[in-house]
Protein backbone atom coordinates (compact mmCIF):
# COMPACT_ATOMS: atom_id res chain seq x y z
CA UNK A 1 0.00 0.00 0.00
CA UNK A 2 1.15 3.36 -1.33
CA UNK A 3 0.75 6.14 1.61
CA UNK A 4 1.86 8.90 0.14
CA UNK A 5 2.87 9.49 -3.92
CA UNK A 6 5.62 12.28 -5.13
CA UNK A 7 5.76 14.10 -7.92
CA UNK A 8 8.12 15.60 -9.65
CA UNK A 9 8.53 18.28 -12.69
CA UNK A 10 10.95 20.11 -14.24
CA UNK A 11 11.63 23.49 -12.87
CA UNK A 12 12.09 26.77 -14.73
CA UNK A 13 12.61 30.19 -13.05
CA UNK A 14 11.28 32.51 -13.32
CA UNK A 15 8.31 30.03 -14.62
CA UNK A 16 6.88 33.01 -16.34
CA UNK A 17 3.53 31.10 -17.51
CA UNK A 18 2.96 29.76 -14.43
CA UNK A 19 3.01 32.73 -12.62
CA UNK A 20 0.67 34.42 -15.14
CA UNK A 21 -1.97 31.50 -14.95
CA UNK A 22 -1.56 32.59 -11.07
CA UNK A 23 -2.23 36.42 -11.25
CA UNK A 24 -5.30 35.60 -13.66
CA UNK A 25 -7.21 33.38 -11.09
CA UNK A 26 -5.80 34.36 -7.77
CA UNK A 27 -8.42 32.57 -5.98
CA UNK A 28 -6.92 29.33 -7.25
CA UNK A 29 -3.71 30.32 -6.14
CA UNK A 30 -1.32 27.66 -4.42
CA UNK A 31 -1.22 27.57 -0.53
CA UNK A 32 1.62 28.83 0.31
CA UNK A 33 3.42 29.11 4.04
CA UNK A 34 5.67 31.68 5.34
CA UNK A 35 7.48 31.14 8.75
CA UNK A 36 7.12 34.88 9.30
CA UNK A 37 7.96 37.18 12.25
CA UNK A 38 7.98 40.92 12.32
CA UNK A 39 7.70 43.69 9.05
CA UNK A 40 10.53 41.80 6.35
CA UNK A 41 7.58 40.30 4.91
CA UNK A 42 4.94 42.74 4.54
CA UNK A 43 5.58 44.17 1.79
CA UNK A 44 6.29 41.25 -0.20
CA UNK A 45 2.95 40.17 1.10
CA UNK A 46 1.27 43.35 -0.14
CA UNK A 47 2.48 41.80 -4.23
CA UNK A 48 2.36 37.79 -2.81
CA UNK A 49 -2.05 38.68 -3.09
CA UNK A 50 -2.01 38.89 -6.61
CA UNK A 51 -1.01 35.74 -6.98
CA UNK A 52 -2.64 33.90 -4.35
CA UNK A 53 -5.43 34.98 -2.04
CA UNK A 54 -4.55 31.18 -0.33
CA UNK A 55 -1.17 32.15 1.36
CA UNK A 56 -0.47 30.83 4.83
CA UNK A 57 1.36 32.83 7.57
CA UNK A 58 2.32 31.94 10.98
CA UNK A 59 4.17 34.55 12.68
CA UNK A 60 5.67 35.28 16.08
CA UNK A 61 4.03 36.20 19.10
CA UNK A 62 7.01 36.71 20.51
CA UNK A 63 7.95 40.05 20.77
CA UNK A 64 8.78 41.87 23.73
CA UNK A 65 9.53 45.44 22.55
CA UNK A 66 8.05 48.46 21.80
CA UNK A 67 4.13 49.76 22.96
CA UNK A 68 4.00 45.68 22.56
CA UNK A 69 5.94 45.17 26.10
CA UNK A 70 3.73 47.22 27.76
CA UNK A 71 0.28 45.65 26.56
CA UNK A 72 1.99 42.90 27.57
CA UNK A 73 3.08 43.42 30.58
CA UNK A 74 -0.46 44.78 31.63
CA UNK A 75 -2.66 42.00 30.37
CA UNK A 76 -0.11 38.71 30.21
CA UNK A 77 -0.69 38.68 26.03
CA UNK A 78 0.86 37.28 23.36
CA UNK A 79 2.49 39.70 21.14
CA UNK A 80 -0.19 41.06 18.26
CA UNK A 81 2.20 44.01 16.87
CA UNK A 82 3.06 41.36 13.86
CA UNK A 83 -0.20 39.66 13.28
CA UNK A 84 -1.96 42.98 13.25
CA UNK A 85 0.82 44.38 10.53
CA UNK A 86 0.26 41.26 8.32
CA UNK A 87 -3.54 41.14 8.43
CA UNK A 88 -3.17 44.55 6.84
CA UNK A 89 -0.87 43.99 4.49
CA UNK A 90 -3.01 40.93 3.13
CA UNK A 91 -6.26 42.49 3.59
CA UNK A 92 -8.60 43.15 0.01
CA UNK A 93 -7.71 47.44 -0.89
CA UNK A 94 -10.69 47.50 -2.79
CA UNK A 95 -13.69 46.16 0.11
CA UNK A 96 -15.57 50.03 1.17
CA UNK A 97 -13.63 51.51 4.19
CA UNK A 98 -10.83 49.72 3.63
CA UNK A 99 -7.89 52.51 3.64
CA UNK A 100 -9.96 54.03 6.67
CA UNK A 101 -9.15 50.64 8.65
CA UNK A 102 -5.90 50.17 7.60
CA UNK A 103 -5.01 53.86 8.17
CA UNK A 104 -6.31 52.89 11.50
CA UNK A 105 -4.60 50.02 12.89
CA UNK A 106 -1.26 51.51 11.73
CA UNK A 107 -1.67 54.67 13.61
CA UNK A 108 0.28 55.35 16.56
CA UNK A 109 -0.71 57.60 19.67
CA UNK A 110 1.89 60.38 19.78
CA UNK A 111 5.19 60.07 22.05
CA UNK A 112 4.47 63.98 23.07
CA UNK A 113 1.87 64.72 23.85
CA UNK A 114 0.39 64.01 27.46
CA UNK A 115 -0.78 61.28 29.85
CA UNK A 116 -4.31 63.52 29.80
CA UNK A 117 -4.34 64.23 26.31
CA UNK A 118 -3.92 60.77 25.09
CA UNK A 119 -6.52 59.28 27.11
CA UNK A 120 -8.90 61.68 25.50
CA UNK A 121 -7.77 60.47 22.66
CA UNK A 122 -8.64 57.25 23.08
CA UNK A 123 -12.00 58.25 24.47
CA UNK A 124 -12.87 59.82 21.35
CA UNK A 125 -11.73 56.77 19.52
CA UNK A 126 -13.91 54.87 22.10
CA UNK A 127 -17.02 56.73 21.25
CA UNK A 128 -16.78 56.92 17.60
CA UNK A 129 -15.69 60.58 17.46
CA UNK A 130 -12.07 60.84 16.32
CA UNK A 131 -11.58 61.78 12.73
CA UNK A 132 -9.86 58.32 12.39
CA UNK A 133 -12.61 56.28 12.88
CA UNK A 134 -15.81 58.67 12.38
CA UNK A 135 -15.90 57.63 8.39
CA UNK A 136 -14.96 53.88 8.98
CA UNK A 137 -18.65 51.97 8.19
CA UNK A 138 -20.78 49.69 10.17
CA UNK A 139 -20.64 46.73 11.48
CA UNK A 140 -17.13 47.42 11.63
CA UNK A 141 -16.55 50.73 12.93
CA UNK A 142 -19.44 49.16 15.86
CA UNK A 143 -17.40 46.37 16.18
CA UNK A 144 -13.74 48.38 16.64
CA UNK A 145 -15.09 50.44 19.30
CA UNK A 146 -16.32 47.55 21.10
CA UNK A 147 -12.74 45.94 21.52
CA UNK A 148 -11.39 49.35 22.20
CA UNK A 149 -13.92 50.12 25.02
CA UNK A 150 -12.49 46.62 26.63
CA UNK A 151 -8.95 48.06 26.60
CA UNK A 152 -10.04 51.01 27.64
CA UNK A 153 -11.77 49.45 30.54
CA UNK A 154 -8.94 47.11 31.58
CA UNK A 155 -5.85 49.28 31.38
CA UNK A 156 -4.73 51.05 34.73
CA UNK A 157 -4.40 54.36 35.13
CA UNK A 158 -0.40 54.65 34.93
CA UNK A 159 -1.11 53.12 31.33
CA UNK A 160 1.28 54.65 29.08
CA UNK A 161 -0.40 55.01 25.75
CA UNK A 162 2.46 56.68 24.09
CA UNK A 163 3.38 55.75 21.00
CA UNK A 164 0.68 53.08 21.40
CA UNK A 165 -0.34 51.26 18.30
CA UNK A 166 -4.28 51.95 18.12
CA UNK A 167 -4.33 48.21 16.01
CA UNK A 168 -2.80 46.59 18.58
CA UNK A 169 -5.08 48.03 21.10
CA UNK A 170 -7.86 47.19 19.14
CA UNK A 171 -6.99 43.22 19.00
CA UNK A 172 -5.62 43.44 22.89
CA UNK A 173 -9.22 44.23 23.67
CA UNK A 174 -10.79 41.24 21.02
CA UNK A 175 -8.20 39.26 23.15
CA UNK A 176 -9.36 39.79 25.99
CA UNK A 177 -13.51 39.97 24.72
CA UNK A 178 -12.99 36.35 23.79
CA UNK A 179 -11.31 34.39 26.83
CA UNK A 180 -7.94 35.05 26.90
CA UNK A 181 -8.03 34.04 22.86
CA UNK A 182 -6.45 35.25 19.76
CA UNK A 183 -8.11 33.43 17.01
CA UNK A 184 -11.56 34.55 17.44
CA UNK A 185 -10.95 37.90 16.77
CA UNK A 186 -8.36 37.73 13.96
CA UNK A 187 -10.89 35.49 11.91
CA UNK A 188 -13.53 37.98 12.57
CA UNK A 189 -10.78 41.17 11.65
CA UNK A 190 -10.09 38.84 8.63
CA UNK A 191 -13.53 38.17 7.36
CA UNK A 192 -14.03 42.26 7.80
CA UNK A 193 -11.51 43.65 5.84
CA UNK A 194 -11.31 40.56 3.74
CA UNK A 195 -7.83 38.94 4.17
CA UNK A 196 -6.58 37.86 0.83
CA UNK A 197 -4.58 34.87 2.86
CA UNK A 198 -4.67 33.72 6.11
CA UNK A 199 -2.47 34.78 9.48
CA UNK A 200 -2.38 33.27 12.65
CA UNK A 201 0.37 33.41 15.19
CA UNK A 202 2.49 29.82 15.44
CA UNK A 203 1.22 29.03 18.77
CA UNK A 204 -1.90 31.02 21.04
CA UNK A 205 0.24 31.85 23.95
CA UNK A 206 2.32 33.90 25.64
CA UNK A 207 5.81 33.23 25.74
CA UNK A 208 9.17 34.65 25.54
CA UNK A 209 12.35 33.95 23.95
CA UNK A 210 15.49 32.64 25.70
CA UNK A 211 18.83 32.54 24.49
CA UNK A 212 22.52 30.84 25.85
CA UNK A 213 25.35 33.05 23.59
CA UNK A 214 28.50 31.41 23.02
CA UNK A 215 30.36 32.98 25.98
CA UNK A 216 28.14 31.53 28.74
CA UNK A 217 25.55 34.54 28.98
CA UNK A 218 22.13 34.13 29.06
CA UNK A 219 19.25 36.47 27.75
CA UNK A 220 15.71 37.02 28.42
CA UNK A 221 13.69 39.04 25.78
CA UNK A 222 13.13 39.54 22.02
CA UNK A 223 14.19 42.73 22.68
CA UNK A 224 17.41 42.16 24.48
CA UNK A 225 18.57 39.66 21.33
CA UNK A 226 17.95 41.53 17.91
CA UNK A 227 20.48 44.32 18.57
CA UNK A 228 17.80 47.00 17.54
CA UNK A 229 16.75 48.54 20.73
CA UNK A 230 19.54 47.27 22.87
CA UNK A 231 23.54 47.29 21.86
CA UNK A 232 24.08 44.58 19.72
CA UNK A 233 24.66 40.60 21.62
CA UNK A 234 28.28 40.58 22.91
CA UNK A 235 28.83 37.12 21.56
CA UNK A 236 27.21 34.58 18.97
CA UNK A 237 23.87 32.54 19.74
CA UNK A 238 24.68 29.35 20.66
CA UNK A 239 20.54 27.73 21.29
CA UNK A 240 17.71 29.55 22.12
CA UNK A 241 14.58 28.41 23.58
CA UNK A 242 10.59 29.60 24.99
CA UNK A 243 10.68 30.85 28.36
CA UNK A 244 7.94 31.48 31.20
CA UNK A 245 8.26 35.28 31.34
CA UNK A 246 11.34 37.41 31.47
CA UNK A 247 12.64 37.28 35.24
CA UNK A 248 14.23 33.82 35.33
CA UNK A 249 15.21 30.88 32.92
CA UNK A 250 12.02 28.94 33.20
CA UNK A 251 11.62 26.67 29.09
CA UNK A 252 8.31 25.83 28.21
CA UNK A 253 6.46 24.80 25.04
CA UNK A 254 3.06 24.08 23.58
CA UNK A 255 1.91 22.15 21.25
CA UNK A 256 0.62 23.49 17.97
CA UNK A 257 -3.25 23.78 17.92
CA UNK A 258 -4.60 21.03 15.02
CA UNK A 259 -5.60 24.05 12.07
CA UNK A 260 -1.75 24.95 12.23
CA UNK A 261 -0.25 21.64 11.83
CA UNK A 262 -2.93 20.61 9.27
CA UNK A 263 -1.76 23.84 7.44
CA UNK A 264 1.77 22.87 7.62
CA UNK A 265 1.10 19.34 5.92
CA UNK A 266 -1.06 20.56 3.24
CA UNK A 267 1.21 23.57 2.16
CA UNK A 268 2.06 23.70 -1.73
CA UNK A 269 4.95 25.33 -0.83
CA UNK A 270 6.80 26.16 2.65
CA UNK A 271 9.22 29.35 2.68
CA UNK A 272 11.56 29.94 5.45
CA UNK A 273 11.55 33.76 4.82
CA UNK A 274 13.85 36.80 5.05
CA UNK A 275 13.73 38.22 8.84
CA UNK A 276 15.58 38.36 12.49
CA UNK A 277 17.40 34.99 11.91
CA UNK A 278 16.58 33.87 15.42
CA UNK A 279 13.60 36.00 16.88
CA UNK A 280 11.85 35.93 14.01
CA UNK A 281 12.84 33.01 11.70
CA UNK A 282 13.88 29.88 14.20
CA UNK A 283 11.69 31.44 17.18
CA UNK A 284 8.70 30.13 14.69
CA UNK A 285 10.34 26.64 14.60
CA UNK A 286 10.44 25.52 18.02
CA UNK A 287 6.96 24.90 18.86
CA UNK A 288 6.07 21.51 19.52
CA UNK A 289 4.83 19.76 16.89
CA UNK A 290 5.44 22.23 14.00
CA UNK A 291 9.29 20.59 12.92
CA UNK A 292 7.23 16.93 12.74
CA UNK A 293 4.60 18.99 10.63
CA UNK A 294 6.97 20.44 7.78
CA UNK A 295 8.76 16.44 7.80
CA UNK A 296 4.96 15.03 7.21
CA UNK A 297 4.69 17.72 3.64
CA UNK A 298 6.21 16.21 0.80
CA UNK A 299 5.95 19.30 -1.01
CA UNK A 300 8.96 21.89 -2.08
CA UNK A 301 10.68 23.97 1.08
CA UNK A 302 12.50 26.64 0.49
CA UNK A 303 15.00 29.16 2.36
CA UNK A 304 15.45 32.90 1.39
CA UNK A 305 18.11 34.51 3.21
CA UNK A 306 18.39 37.19 4.67
CA UNK A 307 20.61 40.20 2.96
CA UNK A 308 22.43 42.95 4.38
CA UNK A 309 23.33 42.89 8.51
CA UNK A 310 21.59 40.92 10.79
CA UNK A 311 22.89 41.30 14.22
CA UNK A 312 21.28 38.20 15.20
CA UNK A 313 23.32 35.85 12.77
CA UNK A 314 26.56 37.44 14.02
CA UNK A 315 29.51 34.38 13.45
CA UNK A 316 26.91 32.43 11.44
CA UNK A 317 28.17 31.73 7.85
CA UNK A 318 25.47 30.68 5.18
CA UNK A 319 26.32 26.87 5.71
CA UNK A 320 26.02 27.60 9.15
CA UNK A 321 22.62 28.93 9.01
CA UNK A 322 20.87 26.29 6.50
CA UNK A 323 22.43 23.38 9.20
CA UNK A 324 20.42 25.48 12.24
CA UNK A 325 17.35 25.72 10.55
CA UNK A 326 17.40 22.38 8.97
CA UNK A 327 18.59 21.14 13.24
CA UNK A 328 15.71 23.60 14.15
CA UNK A 329 13.16 21.73 12.47
CA UNK A 330 14.23 18.04 12.53
CA UNK A 331 15.20 18.95 16.36
CA UNK A 332 11.02 18.23 17.11
CA UNK A 333 11.13 14.63 16.10
CA UNK A 334 13.38 13.33 18.30
CA UNK A 335 14.89 9.89 17.13
CA UNK A 336 12.28 9.61 14.63
CA UNK A 337 13.48 10.01 11.00
CA UNK A 338 11.23 12.57 8.79
CA UNK A 339 9.42 11.12 6.25
CA UNK A 340 10.21 14.20 4.04
CA UNK A 341 12.98 17.01 4.17
CA UNK A 342 12.92 19.92 6.06
CA UNK A 343 14.52 21.99 3.82
CA UNK A 344 14.95 21.61 -0.51
CA UNK A 345 16.04 24.86 -1.78
CA UNK A 346 18.22 27.72 -1.06
CA UNK A 347 16.76 30.77 -2.98
CA UNK A 348 19.40 32.98 -3.89
CA UNK A 349 20.22 36.25 -6.09
CA UNK A 350 22.55 35.80 -9.07
CA UNK A 351 24.46 38.87 -8.20
CA UNK A 352 24.67 39.39 -4.30
CA UNK A 353 27.67 38.21 -2.23
CA UNK A 354 26.08 36.30 -0.01
CA UNK A 355 29.97 34.51 0.79
CA UNK A 356 30.93 31.13 0.20
CA UNK A 357 28.27 29.01 -1.13
CA UNK A 358 29.11 25.62 -0.37
CA UNK A 359 27.57 23.78 -3.03
CA UNK A 360 28.46 20.33 -2.43
CA UNK A 361 28.07 20.43 1.76
CA UNK A 362 24.50 21.44 0.60
CA UNK A 363 24.33 18.90 -1.71
CA UNK A 364 25.38 16.09 0.86
CA UNK A 365 21.92 17.84 2.73
CA UNK A 366 19.77 16.77 -0.07
CA UNK A 367 19.54 20.76 -0.77
CA UNK A 368 19.58 22.38 -4.60
CA UNK A 369 20.78 26.13 -4.82
CA UNK A 370 18.32 28.28 -7.49
CA UNK A 371 19.88 31.32 -8.69
CA UNK A 372 17.81 34.20 -10.41
CA UNK A 373 17.19 37.55 -10.20
CA UNK A 374 15.68 38.92 -6.68
CA UNK A 375 17.15 42.12 -6.87
CA UNK A 376 16.47 45.51 -9.10
CA UNK A 377 17.19 48.60 -7.81
CA UNK A 378 17.62 48.89 -4.07
CA UNK A 379 20.87 46.75 -2.82
CA UNK A 380 20.62 44.47 -0.06
CA UNK A 381 16.52 44.75 -0.51
CA UNK A 382 15.05 42.02 -2.32
CA UNK A 383 12.20 42.96 -4.54
CA UNK A 384 9.07 42.07 -3.71
CA UNK A 385 7.30 41.13 -7.53
CA UNK A 386 10.99 39.07 -7.80
CA UNK A 387 10.91 37.52 -5.03
CA UNK A 388 6.97 36.60 -5.26
CA UNK A 389 7.51 35.17 -9.10
CA UNK A 390 10.37 32.80 -7.74
CA UNK A 391 8.49 31.68 -4.96
CA UNK A 392 5.61 30.37 -7.13
CA UNK A 393 7.61 29.30 -10.14
CA UNK A 394 8.91 26.88 -7.59
CA UNK A 395 5.16 25.73 -6.90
Amino acid sequence: MVDSLRIFRRMTMPDLIRVHRYQTLPEQGPKVLFFSGGSALNKISRVFKEYTHHSIHLVTPFDSGGSSARLRAEFDIPAVGDLRSRLMALADETVMGQPEVYALFTHRLSQNDSPEALKIQLQQLVSGQHPLIESIPNPMKALIQAQLAVTQARINESFDLRGASIGNLIIAGGYLNNFQQLDPIVFLFSRLVKTLGDVKTTVDASFHLGVELENGQVVLGQHNITGKETEALSSPIKKMWLNRGLRAVSPINQLIADDRKDAIESADLICYPPGSYYSSLLANLLSEGVGRAICQNPNPKVYLPNLGVDPEQQGLSLMERVKRLVGTVLADLGEEKPSFSALDYLLLDDAYDYGFVDIEGLDRLGISVIKTSLISTKPNKYDERLVSVALLSCV
